[in-house]
Parts: structure tokens; C-alpha cells; sequence
């Protein structure tokens, strides 16, 4: 099996910052206990492909609702890799908990951006029954999976990256 990654935490200074963002105004040794509490993803078994994030604090979304969640992680990788990022697969098949952007993509690039490559995800309670979706803190809510990918004969990219969503859309050569 390739060894391509290592996850981290972020700093406690980049972790307060994206809570504090997310969630609003809050007693700094709260978001101290919250940050301490981080679990870096790990796979449940030898055969397991996903690496499970681990729930920062209580989750409870009723039907429709949306959820912003800063994991406080982050993840170095070989640069021909790719973590992509799904929903754990018992939450999907009992709520239809989605991932607003259905596949999140962490390049290897991103770890060197200016949030430190914070890992966030925004996750979406799509239950059609009425479900409300209860994840505790420190629970899995979602799966990342690291794939090699390739480029094409004539790739010429060469800018850098220096932010996250959407940041290297449009940039001129």
C-alpha cells in the first residue's frame, strides 16, 4: 500500500479564526476545548479505503438544513494525489446527508494556502422522510478517499495557489 499523505491539525489560531467565522462570536477556551478534542481521520479498518473526519461538536440538522463544518484539519500529500471527500456512507443511505458540493476536492496545493489548507465541508440534511440527522461530537460524518490522478501530454500549469474555494478559477496565464 503507497503511504502518500499525513493529516494535522491546523493551528489553534487558524482553527479559532474559521469558528469564530462560522458560528460567531465564542468564550476563546470553549473553542481551546473544541480545537484540544480533535480527532485526525482515521480508517475504522485494515480494508477500509475512507479515512472518517470526526464531528468537532454536537451536529443536529432537521430536513433542508445546511450545517458549515471547520474540521481543523489539514492534510500534506504526494503531489500526483488527490483527497476526495463524501458523506459517510451510513448517514448518506439513512438521511441523504449530502455534501453541498456532492465530491469535495482537496488538491495537494492546498495545504500551502493561506488558511493552512483547512479542511472545511458544508453538509446538507436532504432527508425526504422527515429525518433529523444527530451527529455527536467526535463521531464520523464524513470520509475522505486519496486518489492518484494524471495530466494531460500538453499541461502547462504552473501558477500557485493562495486561498481555497474557487481561488484558482480564472486565473490568467
Amino acid at each position: 500500500m503507497k503511504r502518500v499523505a499525513k493529516f494535522e491539525k491546523v493551528s489553534p489560531g487558524q482553527f479559532s479564526k474559521a469558528w469564530t467565522d462560522t458560528f460567531g462570536p465564542c468564550a476563546e477556551d470553549k473553542i481551546r476545548k473544541i480545537y484540544d478534542s480533535i480527532r485526525l481521520p482515521e480508517r475504522a479498518t485494515a480494508g477500509s479505503a475512507g479515512y472518517d473526519f470526526f464531528a468537532p461538536e454536537d451536529i443536529c440538522l432537521d430536513p433542508g438544513e445546511t450545517a458549515k463544518i471547520p474540521t481543523g484539519i489539514r492534510v500534506w500529500m504526494e503531489p500526483e494525489w488527490v483527497l476526495k471527500c463524501y458523506p459517510r456512507s451510513g448517514l448518506g443511505f439513512r438521511y441523504r446527508l449530502q455534501l453541498n458540493n456532492t465530491v469535495g476536492i482537496i488538491d495537494s496545493d492546498y495545504y500551502y494556502s493561506d488558511n493552512e489548507g483547512h479542511i472545511f465541508s458544508r453538509i446538507t440534511n436532504d432527508s425526504k422522510e422527515g429525518k433529523t440527522v444527530k451527529i455527536n461530537a467526535g463521531e464520523g460524518f464524513m470520509q475522505g478517499i486519496f486518489t492518484e490522478y494524471g495530466i494531460t501530454l500538453d499541461d502547462c500549469a504552473d501558477r500557485v495557489r493562495n486561498g481555497g474555494f474557487g481561488s484558482t478559477t480564472g486565473q490568467k496565464r
